[in-house]
């Protein structure tokens, strides 16, 4: 079976995510055979560097070997069962684990099956929570340039145009209120004090504020202090507005700990959490949150205060399980201290683009980097030029605009992060 039959066959059947198919008619497109460690294999033997984790869902590697081992041990006795009435031990021992994990005080776990619907169930768990005690709160506030997804609740709490425009007839309630301009303390002061300027005059519509910690991911991996969470927690707190913590990308290390608020040392309302869960193997999400919130749903039979909320994968046990298997390497691999060291010697690489007079804006949290490109318009499409000749020289970096950034699974090594800095800066210097 060739590579140009499957790109054929993909082109006639296949409308691909966040993509307009058009731009196929010139932009290859790559059917991949096979995965090992940091690299994909197409049909032509070509190997590239996984610079993007798959999308920041890859931890440790295309078929790694122990997650690999999990999932089949798992299969051996049961693939799916329903989550209404039955449970099963993949689905216990995660939560108990993720409870363990996570801030204290997140002490109830709902699944979900991808980070849209984790979002979707924390607006409506805010939501609900304030309906079942008698408070009517039907509006959200969420950050300036911030993504949650694209279900329509969650398009709802976000604000990257190029995603939400088209569909701002259909979207709930949302405030927005601004995002520290970049990551000094005297910036997250400022948008503190935006902050509080709205919750005085409409915190009593308010439900949450939801915010990606420290991240906004596809706000071109824009950055910022966490004093801004610590504010934050406390002016939450202080007008009864709850805080949803999107750690959908910058959970499970990305962000230099385990997760994002930890670098604040604060316990959201909602803590959701998807993409690394299951180390990039299967589609699963989670939202924790604490008794309080699961108390006022906890009650004789009232159709009205139940949380009718479901997915027929909800808790599926081999994802479960590749999320179980996800962790014990965590625990067993000294992960964190490790991405440490590697993300020290990322930001010494990163220098080199300093040199280049296109570039700007050079920054780094945890296992993210970045930077942006300038003196470019948004239709001269910098960033496919680039993506065009990674792909060419070995490495998939699928840049956000005139973003670039770089998110690889943990077990990279310095020769190969050595060669993921080389071609970017070969990409951003055959530009000018």
């Amino acid at each position: 079976m060739t590579s140009n039959y499957l790109k054929n066959l993909d082109l006639k059947n296949i409308w691909h995510p966040c993509t307009q198919m058009k731009d196929h008619e010139f932009l290859p497109l790559i059917p991949i055979k096979r995965g090992k460690g940091i690299y994909l294999y197409d049909f032509d033997d070509n190997c590239y560097i996984d610079a993007i984790s798959s999308w920041w869902v890859n931890l440790f590697g295309h078929s790694n070997s122990y997650i690999n081992s999990k999932i089949k041990e798992q299969l051996e006795s049961l693939e799916h069962v329903i989550l209404a009435g039955f449970s099963h031990k993949p689905a216990i021992d995660l939560a108990s684990k993720l409870v363990s994990i996570t801030p204290d005080g997140l002490n109830k776990v709902f699944y979900a099956d991808n980070g849209s619907s984790a979002i979707e169930v924390a607006l409506k768990m805010s939501y609900h929570y304030f309906k079942n005690i008698g408070i009517n709160k039907d509006t959200f506030l969420s950050l300036t340039n911030s993504y949650h997804g694209e279900t329509l609740g969650a398009l709802s709490v976000g604000d990257v145009t190029l995603y939400k425009d088209t569909y701002e007839p259909l979207l709930i309630k949302n405030m927005q209120t601004p995002v520290p301009t970049d990551k000094s303390i005297n910036a997250s002061n400022i948008a503190l004090e935006k902050l509080e300027d709205i919750l005085k005059k409409h915190h009593s519509n308010i439900a949450a504020l939801i915010v990606e910690p420290l991240i906004q991911g596809a706000g071109n991996m824009h950055m910022y202090h966490p004093s801004y969470l610590i504010g934050a927690r406390e002016l939450t707190k202080k007008y009864n507005i709850h805080l949803i913590a999107d750690e959908i990308m910058t959970g499970f290390g990305r962000s230099g700990e385990m997760f994002a608020c930890e670098l604040a040392n604060i316990t959201p309302d909602f803590m959701t959490l998807s993409k690394g869960l299951t180390g990039g193997y299967l589609p699963l999400s989670t939202v924790l949150t604490t008794n309080t919130i699961y108390n006022a749903f906890y009650c004789d039979y009232n159709e009205h205060k139940a949380f009718l909320h479901s997915h027929s994968y909800t808790g599926n046990p081999l994802a479960c399980s590749a999320a179980l298997a996800t962790l014990e390497i965590f625990e067993n691999d000294n992960v964190i201290n490790n991405n440490k060291i590697k993300s020290k010697y990322i930001e010494k690489k990163l220098q080199i683009f300093n040199s280049l007079p296109n570039v700007e804006n050079i920054r780094q949290t945890g296992m993210v980097a970045a930077f942006d490109i300038k003196g470019y318009k948004a239709e001269d499409r910098i960033g496919l030029q680039v993506y065009t000749y990674s792909l060419k020289h070995g490495v998939i970096l699928r840049p956000l605009g005139n973003t670039i950034y770089f998110m690889p699974p943990y077990i990279i090594n310095n020769k190969e992060i050595d060669k993921m800095i080389e071609v970017a800066y070969e990409a951003v210097a055959k530009l000018l």
